[in-house]
C-alpha cells in the first residue's frame, strides 16, 4: 500500500478521530464526512483515498469505540503509522480492517511525504525521502483480517469454508 501522508500529533483520541455528536449512527458512509473535523474541519476535503495518517505516541486513546477505525477506513484512509497505539484501537482496528504500523521513529515522516508499505517484509519506505524504516511485521492472521475486511468477513470466509 502507498499513500500520502497526514500528520497528527500525540494522544489523538477517538472523540478526535470521530466526534461523539455524529455517533447517531454507524452507518461507515456517514462518518466518513466527518472523521478528523475536530482535528481539522478541511481533512476530508483535502485527502484523497489510499492516503496515510502518522501520529504521534498514544493514537487512538480515549473509548474504545469501534466508529473510530470504522471511520478512518471508510473515508479512504489506507493506514495509520504511530510509534504507539492505544490497545483496544490497535485491536478495534485490526477487528474493522484497518492496517496499523507501530514505528518509533514515526515522528520523521513529514506531512505531504508519500510512503509504501510492505506489510510481508515489515518495511515501510519513505518515497519523498528516500529512508526505509523496519516494524516488526504483522502476525499472518492479523493481516488475513485486514485482507479479508475486518473481523466479521473474516469469519463469514470461516463459515463458508466451513460449509463446504
Amino acid at each position: 500500500m502507498q499513500g500520502k501522508v497526514w500528520k497528527f500529533g500525540d494522544n489523538v483520541d477517538t472523540d478526535l478521530i470521530i466526534a461523539a455528536r455524529y455517533l447517531n449512527t454507524s452507518e461507515p458512509s456517514e462518518l466518513a464526512k466527518h472523521v478528523m473535523e475536530d482535528a481539522d474541519p478541511e481533512f476530508v476535503a483535502k485527502m484523497d483515498e489510499g492516503d496515510i495518517i502518522v501520529a504521534g505516541e498514544n493514537f487512538g486513546c480515549g473509548s474504545s469505540r469501534e466508529h473510530a477505525p470504522i471511520a478512518l477506513k471508510a473515508a479512504g484512509i489506507n493506514a495509520v503509522i504511530a510509534p504507539t497505539f492505544a490497545r483496544i484501537f490497535y485491536r478495534n482496528a485490526f477487528n474493522m480492517g484497518l492496517p496499523i504500523f507501530e514505528l518509533p521513529e514515526a515522528g520523521e515522516i513529514e506531512e505531504g511525504d508519500v510512503v509504501r508499505i510492505d506489510m510481508n517484509s515489515g518495511e515501510i519506505i519513505n518515497v519523498t525521502q528516500a529512508k526505509t524504516y523496519k516494524f516488526t511485521p504483522i502476525p499472518e492472521f492479523m493481516q488475513e483480517l485486514v485482507n479479508t475486511g475486518g473481523l466479521i468477513e473474516f469469519a463469514k470466509k470461516e463459515i463458508e469454508a466451513g460449509a463446504k
